[in-house]
């Protein structure tokens, strides 16, 4: 187990490293946001934390979405177990998975 192979977010101060990273871009970003003249197309695009706030509603839209499609999408979990087999092939399989093992 000593030569395993390490990989750069095995170690946690390389993870922290990253998290800081990212919460620096973040803090960035946001004072940017009060610094750059954006282009907008519409008014509300003007206001403060629209883009967050879009970004917000459309994650929270796509998953009741994703919820509401889960309804008529969903298999049962053995959808794929009994295509291509014949009654034979089922009842073999019946009697193999009556066996206890564990006895």
């Amino acid at each position: 187990m000593e030569n395993e192979k390490t990989y750069l977010f095995d170690k946690p101060e390389n993870v922290k490293r990253l998290l800081h990273i990212l919460y620096g871009c973040c803090g960035l970003l946001f004072v940017l946001d009060f610094v750059i003249h954006r282009h907008v197309m519409h008014s509300w695009e003007n206001l403060w934390g629209f883009y967050p706030l879009y970004g917000f509603v459309g994650c929270v839209v796509l998953v009741l979405v994703a919820t509401w499609m889960r309804t008529f999408l969903m298999r049962p979990e053995d959808y794929y177990a009994d295509e291509g087999k014949t009654e034979l092939d089922k009842k073999s399989d019946a009697q193999i998975g009556e066996q206890n093992v564990d006895a």
